[in-house]
């Protein structure tokens, strides 16, 4: 276990988790269902991480150099690492903050890791960098959005269009076949 220290004080923190001190308090809180949040969810959140650290280190609020150690490990991310990384559980208190700060120490210690090949060097910080001009008020109705609009392109329309096609063939199969559609009140 190693110290993590945020505005509530210390926590212990797993030492090879890439989270921090908010999400293992959110842990702590929160142990409701044991479910977390689904991946598609972190991988829409990490890509409004990536896209946010592209316009800030363009725009010079946060260096470039630190702005591609968060675009890293956001890509990683979005590749599907990491997945055990996000424990919060997905009821959870307020607008999402538990698992947008798990997102940022996540993304700020992954970032330390790859700029300077220690997740401790505190060279990218979870809220002053990877969250910089952002609010959990505003990121997670977003993921959330993105995540729907995904998992409707990659999930429930290929699904509808499995359905349309047996249905398509059932049609053709049975074609000859003419048959009144009944209620059970017709009946």
């Amino acid at each position: 276990m190693r110290q993590e220290e945020d505005s509530f004080g210390p926590m212990d923190v797993p030492e090879s988790a890439y989270y921090g001190a908010q999400t293992a308090r959110a842990i702590s809180n929160f142990p409701i269902s044991g479910e977390p949040m689904p991946f598609s969810f972190i991988q829409a959140l990490a890509l409004i991480k990536k896209h946010a650290a592209k316009a800030n280190g363009s725009l010079k609020n946060i260096s470039p150099q630190i702005a591609e150690g968060i675009i890293h490990a956001a890509n990683e991310v979005l590749e599907g690492k990491w997945r055990d990384q996000f424990p919060v559980d997905v009821f959870q208190t307020g607008s999402g903050t538990s698992t947008n700060m798990n997102m940022n120490e996540v993304l700020a210690h992954r970032a330390c890791e790859i700029l300077s090949g220690s997740k401790s060097s505190k060279s990218v910080h979870a809220n002053d960098h990877v969250n910089y001009g952002q609010s959990s008020n505003d990121v997670i109705p977003t993921a959330l959005h993105i995540s729907a609009s995904i998992a409707l392109k990659q999930d429930l329309l290929p699904a509808l269009r499995r359905l349309h096609a047996e249905l398509v063939k059932k049609a053709d199969k049975y074609f000859p076949v003419i048959k009144i559609g009944r209620t059970h009140y017709q009946d």
